[in-house]
């Protein structure tokens, strides 16, 4: 996008300088054109005014205003006219607005990829906590929590505080093991795992 900026304003610059000498040069000799000489000098008399009207001429949308006047002095004014306004202000104008809206896009993508990394993140870093919890909670070591490892658990505030911690209602102990019981009366990792996040 920048480098379509800088590429933009070379052209006009160009098509600036082209004016300046073109116009200047068409009108000499013309004794009897002093209103159209006022007109050219106050619009394309120096380097610094030509660029500051091709400027207009390209932003404002009211380049007829500033090409009539040419294109009735020399018709080949015309061609250079048509050029421009055919290749700068449609078409180049068009390729800008096209890298803009690429930017903008990317950036968004870039912003929904962020997001949802940073949620796998979170959600990884939660299952983490739990598998944490349940390793404390298995004081047999055989890999499943049964209830009275699960109510014994419970009825430490340590532990209760560090549950609220993780979004887990600690006042319905029983309840919240039969959510994540299969119906075998203990609770493998993987569903309390699992079963937890699905609550979360």
């Amino acid at each position: 996008l920048f480098l379509s900026m800088v590429l933009l304003s070379i052209v006009m610059v160009m098509a600036a300088l082209f004016l300046c000498q073109a116009s200047t040069t068409a009108i000499e000799g013309l004794e009897d054109e002093a209103v159209l000489k006022d007109w050219i000098d106050r619009f394309y008399g120096t380097p610094t005014k030509a660029t500051w009207t091709v400027f207009e001429l390209t932003f404002s949308g009211g380049w007829p205003n500033y090409a009539r006047p040419l294109v009735e002095l020399h018709t080949s004014f015309a061609l250079f006219f048509f050029i421009y306004i055919a290749g700068v202000t449609f078409a180049m104008f068009r390729i800008i607005t096209a890298l803009f809206l690429k930017d903008t896009l990317n950036t968004a993508s870039l912003d929904v990829e962020t997001t949802i990394t940073e949620k796998m993140r979170e959600k990884s870093a939660y299952a983490q906590k739990l598998l944490d919890f349940f390793t404390i909670a298995d004081t047999s070591g055989d890999g499943y929590l049964s209830w009275d490892e699960f109510e014994r658990v419970f009825l430490d505030k340590r532990v209760a505080a560090y549950l609220s911690t993780l979004d887990l209602d600690v006042h319905e102990g029983r309840r919240l093991f039969d959510m994540l019981d299969d119906g075998d009366q203990q609770v493998s990792v993987e569903e309390f795992v699992e079963g937890a996040m699905r609550l979360k």
